[in-house]
């Protein structure tokens, strides 16, 4: 005779544990419950510790239970749509949708037309890309999405390259960075600054009624911007920073410490804002110098010696010079933000 099976209990800890003491259940997170959704599941063909799958995972998530399971995602071509549906699989267990590179939020808004007409007004609509999706290629369609105000959120999956043609250069690859096609030679190695798009602010400037940056290190503050903007209507914009260990030329275990240093420099600020006014900011608990966050990406080794020591200040200060601004412009030392 079979015996009885045990629901298993699954616990997330770190800051929500005290010794062995665990915080009542009504405050744990919401992926420690076995009944969770899980969107994006096992199977997938992901490289080990990419930051794309599990920003995925944790944001579609949040937008399912947002949603009580009424949603729909579009997706854009690119490493998230490659690496979860190699045919004839797939890793999604929701209603999932494949577009092309140029046009997801235009696939978005035809959705979420068509369910208005069908007077489905129960069911939302979520698209999603990498920054090549965003930022380059589907940046026309996006800009018209903002501007009709669909009812949509979009969110970028942000790992600065186009990771899964080779590592070359995209809008929002930071300057100075190695690519496949930002070489490090010449008088000035690697991507040029001054070059690309700051998405977040450029979806501001449409004052639509909601946009937001994240990381993969906080999960938390992930998850419940996700479930804000699945609280207003029109369009909606979610920038994810997801640290990719091949593109990067960093260690799969150093995903969450590279996301983390990204906010704790300043060089990915996050925060959020509602018609082009922001409203909140992450503050910085410990504010850490640029370096620390370059030092252990290879695609930045040119600017340090085989001892690990600066070997070109001039770019370093200006990266520095990036990162000051923007914790000026955001808010975002401890003392400024809320």
């Amino acid at each position: 005779m079979a015996s009885e099976r045990t629901p298993v209990r699954f616990y997330q800890v770190g800051s929500f544990a005290v010794g062995n003491r665990l915080v009542a259940l009504e405050q744990r997170s919401a992926q420690s419950d076995p009944e969770r959704a899980n969107s994006l599941t096992s199977g997938h063909r992901a490289c080990a510790g990419c930051g794309e799958a599990l920003g995925a995972r944790y944001a579609l998530d949040a937008a399912m239970r947002a949603t009580e399971g009424r949603l729909v995602a579009v997706n854009a071509t690119g490493c998230l749509e490659v690496f979860s549906t190699p045919y004839p699989e797939t890793s999604w267990r929701i209603a999932w949708l494949h577009s092309l590179f140029a046009n997801a939020s235009s696939v978005a808004t035809g959705v979420a037309a068509g369910l208005r007409a069908k007077g489905r007004s129960d069911v939302r609509v979520v698209a999603q890309g990498g920054d090549g999706g965003t930022a380059d290629i589907g940046f026309g369609s996006l800009s018209g999405m903002f501007e009709r105000n669909d009812d949509v959120l979009f969110i970028c999956y942000d790992n600065e390259g186009y990771m899964n043609t080779g590592v070359q250069r995209s809008g929002t690859t930071p300057g100075a960075a190695r690519t496949a096609t930002t070489q490090v030679v010449g008088p000035h190695p690697g991507n040029v600054f001054g070059q690309g798009k700051d998405m977040p602010r450029i979806a501001m400037a449409h004052e639509i009624p909601y946009v937001a940056t994240a990381t993969v290190a906080d999960l938390f503050d992930l998850e419940s911007k996700v479930e804000r903007a699945m609280a207003h209507h029109g369009a909606r914009y979610l920038h994810i920073l997801v640290p990719c260990p091949l593109g990067w030329g960093a260690l799969s275990s150093d995903t969450i410490r590279l996301a983390r240093l990204a906010h704790e420099t300043g060089i990915f600020p996050v925060f959020e804002a509602e018609h082009g006014e922001v409203t909140s900011s992450l503050a910085i608990r410990r504010r850490t110098p640029v370096e620390e966050y370059l030092r252990p990406q290879r695609r930045f080794a040119h600017l340090f010696d085989k001892h690990g020591e600066v070997s070109a200040p001039e770019v370093v200060a200006k990266l520095q010079a990036l990162c000051d601004r923007n914790i000026e412009r955001y808010g975002l030392s401890k003392e400024e933000g809320q």
